[in-house]
């Protein structure tokens, strides 16, 4: 499993051309899975999002999580992050999980997010989607979970 956080002042997801959602300050989350992941792995990264001490306090300093903040989390499903570009110059998707379980572990997670009682918004899995963000700091993060 592989997410990539990014801080944001808003982000949003627009598909075909129309505004999905929006969120403003609080984290995008870019959710990938592969083949042998688990909702384990999901608990272990939801938990660790949640606690990441990534926003500032009144010193300037990553002391604050997302819940310290009350941010906000939009979370886009994304395929790509599966791929391996070791070999050659085209990305092989060969590890990542098949639609119909990604689709579930993404489901699971956003509900386990949702379970902290955060604002939670979401792309649409699978869909071709336009992401506006505004980083802030900037500051990105990876997790991975195998």
């Amino acid at each position: 499993m592989k997410i990539v956080i990014q801080r944001v002042k808003n982000a949003s997801v627009t598909i075909d051309r129309k505004l999905f959602s929006s969120i403003n300050q609080g984290l995008l989350i870019f959710f990938g899975v592969e083949k042998n992941d688990t909702i384990n792995f999901s608990e272990y990264l939801c938990e660790k999002i949640l606690k990441l001490r990534i926003f500032e306090d009144k010193n300037q300093k990553m002391n604050l999580s997302i819940k310290d903040i009350n941010g906000s989390l939009l979370v886009v499903s994304q395929f790509t992050l599966a791929g391996d570009v070791k070999k050659g110059t085209r990305p092989s998707f060969d590890n990542a999980m098949n639609p119909i379980d990604a689709k579930k572990m993404y489901i699971d997670f956003i509900e386990m997010l949702k379970l902290s009682g955060l604002n939670v918004q979401t792309g649409v899995f699978g869909a071709k989607m336009d992401i506006a963000l505004i980083n802030d700091g900037p500051v990105t993060f990876i997790l991975e979970k195998n």
